[in-house]
C-alpha cells in the first residue's frame, strides 16, 4: 500500500499542495495541460526554488491576466465537464468543489446552486484545486494521511470584508479534522487547502 503524508506544520493551501506533488516528482508540463484545457484565461504554472526557515522549497505560483469573472458551482462543473482530464481527475476535482460549495452555502445560510464563489472561483484557485486533482491522480497513492492542521490567527480580508481566522468556509471545512495550536499571526490554511484536506484525507 502506497501511503502519502501531508506534514501540514505551516498550514495548508492550494499552491503549496501543488507545489508539494510537482517537487515529489510530478510532471509540470502534465498538469499544465490539463489546465489548460479548461480554457481559463491566460494561466500558466510557475515555479521557483526558494528557501523557508533555511529548508528549501518548491514554491508554485499561478500566473493568470486579471479578471473579474463572478463565478457558480455550474460555471465551474462545465468548464471541468468540458476539459482533457481523465476520468477519476475530474471526479476528484468536482468533489473537492462540491465539498466547497456545502461549506460556503452553509456559512451564508443559502443553497450550493446559489453560493458565489468569490476566492475559491477565482482563475489562480481554480488551477490549485484541478491542477491538484490531476497530480493527485498521478501520484497513484492508496491513502492519504494528515498531521493535524494549523490555521494561524487574526484576521483576513476576504469579499466579504475583515473575517477572523480561519475564515468561516474554512472553520466549516475543517469541522472534525484534527487542528495543530498556532500564534502565527497571518492564515496558515485557506479554504482551498482545508477543502482539499477535507476530501482527501
Amino acid at each position: 500500500m502506497r501511503i502519502a503524508y501531508l506534514d501540514c506544520a505551516s498550514g495548508v493551501s492550494g499552491d503549496m499542495m501543488l507545489g508539494a506533488l510537482v517537487d515529489a516528482g510530478i510532471d509540470l508540463a502534465t498538469v499544465q495541460a490539463g489546465i489548460d484545457s479548461l480554457n481559463l484565461p491566460s494561466c500558466t504554472l510557475a515555479t521557483a526554488e526558494t528557501k523557508k526557515c533555511g529548508f528549501r522549497a518548491l514554491q508554485l505560483t499561478v500566473e493568470h491576466e486579471p479578471e473579474h469573472a463572478h463565478r457558480h458551482l455550474h460555471h465551474i462543473v462545465e468548464l471541468i465537464e468540458g476539459s482533457s482530464l481523465t476520468t477519476a481527475q475530474r471526479e476528484l476535482a468536482l468533489r473537492i468543489f462540491q465539498k466547497v460549495a456545502e461549506a460556503e452555502a452553509k456559512v451564508h445560510g443559502t443553497t450550493i446552486e446559489k453560493v458565489h464563489f468569490h476566492e475559491v472561483g477565482a482563475v489562480d484557485s481554480i488551477a490549485d484545486i484541478v491542477g491538484s486533482a490531476i497530480a493527485w491522480d498521478m501520484l497513484g497513492v492508496d491513502r492519504v494521511v494528515c498531521s493535524a492542521v494549523p490555521t494561524g490567527t487574526g484576521f483576513v480580508n476576504i469579499a466579504h470584508g475583515r473575517c477572523a481566522i480561519p475564515a468561516p468556509a474554512t472553520g466549516e471545512l475543517l469541522k472534525g479534522i484534527p487542528l495543530a495550536e498556532s500564534d502565527v499571526q497571518g492564515e496558515l490554511t485557506t479554504p482551498t487547502g482545508a477543502a482539499l484536506v477535507a476530501t482527501l484525507v
